[in-house]
C-alpha cells in the first residue's frame, strides 16, 4: 500500500514495498520518534511481519538470527542517536558470519546537526568498513524522479546485502518534520497521478543463485594469495581458461594418496546437498573428511563414510600426529575451532586449497594456499565431470570403476552388472590392503549408521593413509564413548557427547562462543539425525547470543540453546523478545558460575587476579531471573532426567534447564583426558 498522506509517508511506504516485492519477509523495529515514518509505512505492509523489540542490541542480534535461518535479508530500523550504535556488534557478526541485513537507521536533516540540536551524532558511515554498502538517502521529496531515484537505490541496497557476498547494507535517512501522517493536500493529489504497477513493473524477488552458502556467485573463478580474480560467464576464453585450471588441480588431487579435506564450521541453506557434495568428493579422491562439529556433516554421517571427528584429540598424539602428515588439505570454508588441528597444519605446511566463493580470505595461518572462489557444489560437479572423461590405462580396460592412482581409488562407482566390489592391488609386494583388525576377531569395515551411531555406507579403505585415519577415528572414538558413557555425575563434556545422540531428527540447536564450541567439536558424536547447527563464529563474541538463538527459532521447528551461565547473563535483555516470539526455545545453561574457557588458558595459574577478573563469577540465581521475565526454569539432577526433558520438545514459549557443575574440576577432566583418549587410555 502506498501512502500519500504527506512526504514522508509517501516515501516510506514505497521503500518498504519496492523491499516487499523484492522478497523482504521480515523488519524489526525499535521503538523511536525520529524513525516514525518509517515504523508506520513497515507496520502497514501486511505483507512483511514487523516486531517490535525495545532494545537495539537485543532487536540486531533477533535479526541476525531470523537472516541465519532464511538466508534472505532481515530489515532492521532505529531512531537517530545513539540507538544505532547499539547495532553495531550484530552488524560486525553480519559481515564477518556472511549474512544479510539491511540497517536503515532515521536521522535529523542536515541543518539540526552538528549543532546540539539533540538525539543527533554523526551516521554517516558509523558502521565503519564494515557494511557491503552505504549510503546516506536524499531529504524525502514526492517528485517522481526522486521515487524512481529511491526505488533503484533501495533495488541496489537489496542486491549488495547478497551479492558478490552476502552481508550488511546501511542506509541512513534523514527526515524533517512531520513525522507523523498529517495530511499534506499538495501529496494527497499526487494519487491519481500515480500507477502502482507501471511504477514497480519488472521488479520482482532477487534471490541468490544456489551455492553452499546462498547468495554467492555460481562461476569457477580462482585467485592466489586471497585476492579475487573472478571471472565472467560473459567472457568465454577466460571462462574456459578457469576450468582448465580446475581440471589441472582436480588432477593433482588425483594423484595424491595423502590428502584430507577439512570441513569447516559451515550453516549452508541446503545442508544435505552440502554434505552429499563433500561425501562425493572424499569417495571420488579416497580422503578424510575431518569434520568440525559445527559443520552439518557430522549429523549426516551417512553421506560420508571417511568421516573423521575426533582429529583434535587424534593430532595430541604427536608421534600419530607426524605420521599423518598431509600433502594436500581441500579447506571448508572457515576453519575449524581447534587450535591443535590449525597448529598441525602451520607445522606441516600441507598445500592447501580453501573452497568458499565469497571473496573473503580464510587463511589465518598464511601457509601455502589457493582460494578457489566457487561453490562446493560446483566443485563436485567438476570433479565427476572429471572422473568420467578419465579414459582406460590399458586397452580394453573399464572405466566404470576409474583407475588407481597411488594407492587411492578414482571413484566410488562399480560396474551395474556386477556385485563384487574392484579388487584393490597391494601397496607393496606381498602386502594387503584389507585394514587390519583393532581387536581380535574384530572388522574393521566402518559399519552401517542406525539412529545416532557412528559410521556410514561400509567401507574399505583402499591406502595405508585413510586406513590410519579410519582406524584411529574408531580406536579413539570407541574409547571417549566407553569413558564418558561411564560417568554419572553432571559434567560439560557430557552435555554435547549427549546432546548428539537424544535431541529429535533435524533439531535446531545454537551453539554459544567459548566452551560450548569447543566442548561440541571435542565430543559431538557423527551420527544421521540432521541436527542443524548455528552460532555466531564470524567475530566470536558471547554479546547477543540468547537473541540470535531466539531469531534462528522464531517461526522454525522447536530449537536448543547452549550456553554457559555468562554468556546469557549478557544478552538477558533478549527474553524482553519472549512476547513476540513466535516458536519454543529450551536453553541448556551450563552454570559454572564463571567463565570456564579461562580455566584451559595460562592466566588461570596466576590467581590472584584470575578468580576476580578472568573467571568472574556472579552468583546469580537463575531461577529467579527467569522468574522476572515469565520464563519456565528447571534445575538437571541427573542425566535421565535431562535425556527425558529433550526427548520431546514443546511447540512454545522458552524454558531454561540448568546443570550446575564445577568449573575447576570440569576443565582438570578435560586437561587430565583429552591429550589421552588417542593413546587408549
Amino acid at each position: 500500500m502506498i501512502d500519500f498522506r504527506n512526504t514522508n509517508t509517501l516515501w516510506c511506504s514505497i521503500l518498504a514495498e519496492t523491499l516487499q516485492r523484492l522478497g523482504l519477509t521480515t523488519a524489526v523495529i525499535c521503538p523511536g520518534s525520529r524513525s516514525a515514518p518509517l515504523t508506520i509505512a513497515f507496520a502497514l505492509n501486511n505483507k512483511i511481519e514487523t516486531i517490535p523489540i525495545l532494545d537495539e542490541r537485543s532487536a540486531s542480534f533477533f535479526a541476525l538470527g531470523i537472516a541465519k535461518k532464511s538466508r534472505l535479508p532481515t530489515a532492521l530500523i532505529c531512531t537517530s542517536g545513539t540507538a544505532a550504535a547499539n547495532f553495531y556488534p550484530a552488524i560486525i557478526e553480519a559481515r564477518e558470519s556472511r549474512i544479510p541485513l539491511l540497517i536503515f537507521t532515521a536521522d535529523r536533516p542536515p541543518e539540526l546537526r552538528d549543532c546540539h540540536a539533540g538525539q543527533a551524532i554523526d551516521q554517516v558511515k558509523i558502521y565503519g568498513n564494515y557494511p557491503n554498502w552505504q549510503a546516506e538517502l536524499a531529504i524525502p521529496s514526492a517528485s517522481t524522479g526522486m521515487l524512481d531515484y529511491l526505488r533503484q537505490t533501495v533495488m541496489y541496497a537489496w542486491e549488495r546485502s547478497i551479492f558478490p557476498t552476502p552481508g550488511p547494507v546501511h542506509l541512513n535517512i534523514p527526515f524533517r518534520d512531520p513525522l507523523v501522517p498529517v495530511p499534506d493536500i499538495a501529496v494527497e493529489a499526487l494519487e491519481t497521478q500515480f500507477n502502482p504497477e507501471d511504477f514497480f513493473a519488472g521488479l520482482e524477488p532477487i534471490f541468490a543463485g544456489e551455492s553452499s552458502i546462498v547468495g554467492q556467485a555460481s562461476c569457477l573463478p580462482i585467485s592466489r594469495d586471497g585476492q579475487d580474480a573472478r571471472t565472467t560467464t560473459r567472457d568465454g576464453q577466460d571462462a574456459r581458461t578457469t576450468i582448465q585450471v580446475i581440471d589441472s588441480i582436480i588432477q593433482k588431487w588425483q594423484q595424491c594418496s595423502r590428502g584430507i579435506i577439512i570441513a569447516g564450521v559451515a550453516q549452508p541453506q541446503f545442508a544435505e546437498k552440502y554434505c552429499s557434495a563433500i561425501g562425493q568428493i572424499s569417495k571420488s579422491l579416497n580422503w578424510p573428511v575431518l569434520a568440525e562439529g559445527l559443520s552439518p556433516v557430522r549429523n549426516h554421517a551417512q553421506l560420508n563414510p571417511h568421516l573423521i571427528s575426533t582429529y583434535d584429540l587424534i593430532l595430541r598424539n604427536r608421534e600419530l600426529a607426524d605420521k599423518l602428515t598431509p600433502e594436500i588439505a581441500i579447506q571448508l570454508g572457515d576453519l575449524p575451532t581447534s587450535k591443535e588441528l590449525r597448529n598441525w597444519l602451520d607445522k606441516t605446511q600441507p598445500k592447501r586449497y580453501i573452497i568458499d566463493p565469497s571473496h573473503h580470505n580464510f587463511d589465518p595461518l598464511h601457509g601455502r594456499t589457493i582460494h578457489l572462489r566457487t561453490s562446493l557444489e560446483n566443485l563436485a560437479t567438476n570433479l565427476a565431470t572429471i572422473l568420467t572423461q578419465v579414459p582406460p590405462l590399458n586397452k580394453g580396460e573399464s572405466t566404470l570403476v576409474p583407475p588407481l592412482i597411488k594407492g587411492g581409488l578414482g571413484g566410488d562407482r562399480a560396474p551395474a552388472t556386477t556385485n563384487i566390489p574392484p579388487q584393490i592391488p597391494p601397496l607393496s609386494k606381498g602386502e594387503s590392503t584389507q585394514i587390519p583388525p583393532l581387536n581380535k576377531g574384530e572388522s574393521t569395515l566402518v559399519p552401517p549408521l542406525s539412529k545416532g551411531g557412528l559410521g556410514g555406507v561400509q567401507t574399505s579403505p583402499s591406502n595405508e593413509y585413510l586406513q590410519l585415519w579410519h582406524n584411529t577415528e574408531i580406536q579413539v572414538r570407541q574409547t571417549i564413548d566407553q569413558k564418558i558413557a561411564t560417568i554419572n555425575n553432571i559434567i560439560e563434556p557430557k552435555v554435547s557427547w549427549l546432546l548428539s545422540q537424544i535431541l529429535p531428527p533435524g533439531t535446531p540447536i545454537f551453539i554459544a562462543n567459548s566452551m560450548p564450541v569447543r566442548d561440541v567439536e571435542f565430543f559431538w558424536k557423527p551420527n544421521n539425525l540432521e541436527i542443524k547447527p548455528f552460532f555466531n563464529r564470524g567475530a566470536n563474541g558471547i554479546d547477543g547470543i540468547l537473541s540470535t538463538a531466539l531469531g534462528v527459532a522464531h517461526r522454525n521447528q522447536s530449537s536448543i540453546m547452549l550456553t554457559g551461565d555468562l554468556t546469557l547473563l549478557h544478552d538477558t535483555n533478549g527474553f524482553l523478545i519472549k512476547n513476540k516470539f513466535v516458536g519454543h526455545l529450551t536453553i541448556i545453561l551450563i552454570n559454572n558460575n564463571g567463565g570456564g574457557i579461562f580455566e584451559m588458558l595460562p592466566v588461570a595459574k596466576f590467581d590472584p587476579p584470575f578468580e576476580e577478573f578472568f573467571a568472574t563469577p556472579q552468583q546469580i540465581n537463575f531461577a529467579q531471573l527467569c522468574a522476572t521475565y515469565g520464563v519456565e526454569h528447571e534445575v538437571i539432577e541427573d542425566w535421565e532426567q535431562f535425556k527425558q526433558k529433550l526427548s520431546l520438545l514443546p511447540n512454545s514459549g522458552i524454558r531454561v534447564l540448568e546443570l550446575q557443575t564445577d568449573r575447576r574440576s570440569d576443565a582438570k577432566w578435560r586437561q587430565d583426558n583429552l591429550g589421552k583418549f588417542a593413546k587408549g587410555s
